[in-house]
């Protein structure tokens, strides 16, 4: 740490050294003009007012190594890295002094696997640790497993600046790469000239670095590299690094075969076997997502099932870490009474709206249920897993709703609308099971989320009927619950305004209704037809006022309502709220 502040002016560096996160900081940035910014996992601290010159960046450059094509130079010995910025001449007018970290037990959660000797890809977006992963990994394979390593270190990030790498990566032999473009003939290099046993790489970006990684995977050689993305699915997608899970193809089945498998009879396929054994998704610092069988993980995804996954996180008692690993639920029978969710189910998907007001359980405007929610097996069509997924967890309805790639055993359908219509052997199961369907018009994560919140908030509806459209729950229909939830729980109940929604048909209205009953909260009804609309008043309804039926009292409100096109419905509300952004 000490060498990386003496980059800094003298003034600049006795700021940074009297911080009390000064353990902890990630990187100071200096642009010419700007003021200096020193930034911490708690945010960017202001270094000083006055801007940065060029004195400051050439005091800076002059201790560091030579900049390499990438624009990237370091400090010998050390793991810090430091990134130029330049104009159009070339001169540098920017720099970003980033500290590298040798983290010891930072590979613990991937011992195992590890020690197997099966080749590993770590996953994950930048910045969330995968070149400190990979480096304990490059350590352990060297001093505790005594095996011969040899790592291609494109950007010098694994070992360190200069010609004699960090102690961090232990026993292990590095070979720097001149330019970035040559990576994939240092890769082969690197197991032509020097007998590894195992080969560590930062980064394989390029489709060429792939080809020499499988072709490295092939020879017998244990392999553990990283690569941009998220989920298995980002490099199923990618063109350039398909091949590292084994590649897609399209296939064209037979009649015979599409019908067995109930498919389409053009489907993806993995063309070849996937370069690495296994792979981890790494979420954050201290959870992965590991996958065993990279192949059966591939392949699953293209068939649109769930793939088997472990999630491994990090406990913090004591000095020694433990290690818990989770797997997630593979078997999805059906379950023994289960029955589909009744209206408190509303209290999962808005527990954190109670919380806010400290509403009593007994007295809140949201009934708890006093025993536990039944699973939901839902059947998604057309729709990416890992989105469905990610809106589950974003709704916190992970205990209620559970995927499963069986039909047969699903209480409800999300769809995708235009796939849907395409398959009839899919129209007819439901049909026949009565098996409701909610439909989505996009594979967007907003979609979903609106399909899901429907299923959960009326679930009783849409029941799928290809004779009868109306009973088919449309996107409009969706919207507006979205739009009447949206009211009372950003408006109604939090500013005590009253809220009026868009126009809607009667149908529509009374599902908006619908809804605002179960929040316990007054509505009424404005306008006539085409123009009628619904008015929630921020007023609670006691347990008595709720004998009448509420669809009948919407539709005799609509009915019976006079002329009040011509109000100011501005005074007690707003006209439209906004829908969330994607």
């Amino acid at each position: 740490m000490r060498r990386l502040l003496e980059l800094l002016p003298g003034e600049l560096r006795r700021r940074v050294e009297g911080h009390p996160e000064l353990p902890a900081l990630v990187e100071v940035v200096m642009d010419l003009g700007r003021p200096p910014l020193a930034r911490f996992p708690s945010g960017d601290f202001l270094l000083s007012q006055s801007p940065i010159s060029f004195d400051d960046l050439r005091h800076a450059t002059s201790q560091v190594g030579d900049f390499g094509a990438d624009n990237r130079a370091g400090i010998s010995r050390t793991l810090h890295r430091i990134s130029a910025i330049r104009n159009r001449k070339g001169a540098i007018i920017g720099l970003t002094c980033r500290v590298g970290r040798a983290v010891p037990g930072s590979a613990n959660l991937l011992q195992d696997l590890v020690k197997d000797g099966g080749s590993l890809l770590l996953i994950g977006p930048p910045g969330v640790g995968k070149t400190t992963v990979i480096r304990e990994i490059a350590r352990m394979l060297a001093d505790d497993y005594r095996k011969r390593v040899m790592i291609v270190d494109t950007s010098n990030e694994i070992g360190g600046d200069g010609d004699i790498p960090h102690p961090g990566i232990g026993n292990a032999r590095r070979l720097q790469v001149p330019n970035q473009d040559m990576q994939h003939k240092v890769l082969i290099e690197a197991v032509e000239n020097h007998m590894p046993q195992a080969i560590v790489i930062d980064e394989i970006g390029t489709k060429l670095e792939a080809m020499a990684a499988s072709t490295i995977a092939q020879r017998g050689i244990q392999l553990v590299a990283t690569a941009h993305g998220i989920t298995i699915e980002n490099l199923i997608m990618n063109p350039s690094l398909d091949m590292l899970v084994g590649g897609v193809q399209s296939v064209t089945l037979g009649d015979e075969e599409a019908n067995r498998r109930g498919v389409q009879k053009t489907v993806l396929e993995r063309k070849g076997p996937s370069t690495f054994t296994c792979a981890a998704e790494i979420v954050s610092k201290i959870e992965l997502r590991v996958h065993r069988s990279l192949e059966d993980t591939v392949d699953a995804l293209l068939a649109g099932k769930m793939p088997n996954v472990e999630i491994r996180k990090v406990g913090s008692k004591g000095p020694v870490q433990e290690v818990y690993v989770q797997k997630e639920r593979l078997d999805l029978g059906p379950s023994e009474g289960a029955t589909q969710l009744d209206t408190d189910s509303l209290s999962n998907a808005r527990r954190s709206l109670d919380s806010a007001f400290n509403l009593d359980p007994a007295e809140g405007h949201i009934g708890r249920s006093t025993e536990a929610e039944p699973d939901l097996n839902l059947y998604a069509y057309g729709i990416s897993e890992s989105t469905a997924l990610q809106a589950i967890k974003q709704l916190e309805l992970e205990d209620i709703v559970t995927l499963t790639y069986n039909i047969s055993e699903a209480d409800a359908v999300i769809a995708l609308q235009s796939k849907l219509k395409k398959n009839t052997q899919i129209q007819a199961v439901v049909k026949s099971q009565d098996i409701p369907v909610f439909f989505t018009k996009t594979n967007s994560l907003v979609q979903i989320r609106r399909a899901l919140r429907a299923l959960v908030d009326d679930h009783t509806d849409g029941l799928m009927d290809f004779e009868d459209t109306e009973e088919v729950r449309s996107s409009e229909e969706t919207d507006a619950l979205e739009e009447a939830r949206l009211a009372i729980e950003q408006v109604v109940i939090p500013k005590g305004e009253s809220v009026q929604l868009l126009p809607r048909p009667p149908s529509i209205i009374a599902s908006q209704v619908d809804l605002v009953e179960s929040f316990k909260l007054k509505w009424e009804s404005i306008g006539q037809e085409p123009n009628a609309c619904l008015r929630i008043l921020p007023q609670f309804v006691g347990v008595e006022e709720g004998g009448k039926s509420v669809k009948q009292e919407a539709a005799t409100e609509l009915t019976d309502s006079d002329n009040s096109d011509d109000m100011d419905y501005k005074q007690n509300g707003v006209s439209r709220l906004p829908f969330l952004p994607e």
